[in-house]
């Protein structure tokens, strides 16, 4: 099978040998995922690719500010986004800082390369009604159970998921990490492993704790030698994995009217935001939700003012 897209030039070895040096400190000193490393030594090698076609750039050593303050340039021409040029920057940063820190260069010439500054991007979430509707709805689904033992394990889990997704407000990575003895029914806690293997312990409350013991109860249904103590399994028996926690996720919101919001994260970005509607303070949240700094917690705060302005707008007869 052959493409009609022409493959990439090849990189003058110096190029090439920096390039593939960096995807090896990325990998094996700074422990970056298979992903990750791919990623950043993409952007990069698409970087020194034009460098070298458009200035004949055949070393690092060889690269200024204002080839890089071009490329980007280019690219921004070609339609590109704030994100993508934001994460171009960081990928070019990390390199260039890396090959000045390794003596590979004698200065780092990215040093005044500035990131376009991210637009505020305001999450999707769910309204409160409508994840009441949707839980409740999954509860009967999970309580019918029928004849089908598999199928109702099956609901009792996928409710259990949303229900705690919902309550603790964990990411999807965390949920999907947890084992049986994280779960503590009797002061209904859950302890999960967050970014930076970091530990912490969150509430759930009286919903998501039944949903729990409907599905303690159904999991030896789907229980296969890979299991072992995860607390959520896969339609294999084995421990569950992102992806299919994603797939029930998205699956249950796309019934739901009235919202963009999909997938896990949704989830999370709901249960933040109805607390701080709810009158729970930013530290409270940065502590349930993980965040490291308080800062990234204040995008709730947004969300909540931008409500209710539009209800205000919608209501007050002289807004």
């Amino acid at each position: 099978m052959t493409s009609d897209t022409p493959a990439a030039p090849p990189l003058p070895p110096a190029l090439a040998r920096a390039v593939e040096r960096w995807a090896g400190h990325l990998a094996h000193e700074l422990a970056r995922s298979p992903r990750t490393v791919q990623a950043y030594t993409a952007d990069v090698r698409s970087l020194l690719t034009w460098l070298h076609a458009h200035h004949g750039v055949a070393s690092p050593a060889d690269v200024e500010l204002e080839m890089l303050r071009a490329w980007l340039a280019a690219r921004h021409a070609d339609g590109a986004g704030r994100s993508s040029m934001a994460r171009w920057t960081a990928s070019v940063r990390g390199f260039f800082g890396w090959a000045a820190a390794t003596g590979m260069i004698g200065t780092d010439p990215s040093l005044r390369l500035a990131a376009p500054k991210r637009g505020r991007h305001l999450p999707d979430v769910v309204p409160a009604d409508a994840v009441r509707t949707l839980l409740d709805d999954l509860a009967d689904r999970a309580r019918a159970g029928g004849e089908d033992a598999r199928g109702a394990a099956l609901a009792a889990r996928d409710r259990a998921l949303l229900e705690l997704l919902y309550a603790t407000g964990a990411r999807v990575a965390e949920l999907a990490g947890a084992d049986v003895d994280d779960v503590d029914r009797t002061r209904r806690v859950l302890t999960v492993v967050g970014k930076g293997d970091k530990q912490r312990s969150v509430p759930f409350g009286v919903p998501a704790d039944d949903a729990l013991e409907l599905w303690l109860r159904r999991r030896p249904v789907l229980a296969g030698p890979g299991g072992g103590p995860a607390l959520f399994l896969g339609s294999r028996g084995g421990r569950i994995d992102v992806r299919e926690i994603r797939r029930v996720v998205e699956r249950e919101l796309g019934a739901v009217p009235d919202t963009a919001a999909r997938g896990p994260h949704a989830l999370r970005h709901s249960a933040a935001t109805h607390l701080v509607d709810g009158g729970a303070d930013l530290r409270t949240v940065q502590e349930l939700l993980g965040h490291s700094s308080v800062a990234s917690t204040q995008i709730y705060t947004h969300v909540s003012v931008d409500r209710l302005g539009a209800v205000y707008r919608q209501a007050h007869p002289r807004a």
